[in-house]
């Protein structure tokens, strides 16, 4: 990956829109689980989404390999998605993108605050 590409995020389009075209080869229920791990996954990313995309791709080999195998997607990943994205994504209660954000933001705010108070 060159500079422009690293900046303009165009090697990210790229990977985004080959995971899109391996998931259309999925089963239906497959395709559904993974429609709901892009969902669940994507607040637990850097700003750009770039620290995803191996986490992505796993899930989607995943995916792949339990279809090929003719297990369904709810028999390899059970019933609570969500608690299997927070899982790739790290440990339980892992930050998002949003709880970084606003701790950053209470910590300027307390920062002006005790500017103006002390």
């Amino acid at each position: 990956m060159n500079f422009w590409e690293k900046i303009t995020g165009s090697d990210l389009t790229r990977e985004w829109a080959g995971f899109e075209a391996r998931a259309q080869a999925l089963p239906d229920d497959h395709r559904a689980a993974w429609d709901q791990i892009k969902v669940q996954l994507l607040p637990h990313g850097d700003f750009t989404g770039r620290s995803l995309m191996p986490i992505l791709d796993g899930a989607l080999a995943l995916l792949e390999e339990t279809a090929a195998e003719g297990q369904s997607a709810r028999e390899v990943l059970g019933e609570d998605i969500p608690g299997f994205c927070r899982a790739l994504a790290g440990e339980e209660g892992t930050r998002t993108y949003r709880d970084r954000w606003r701790e950053q933001l209470n910590n300027n705010v307390a920062r002006k605050l005790n500017r103006l108070g002390g």
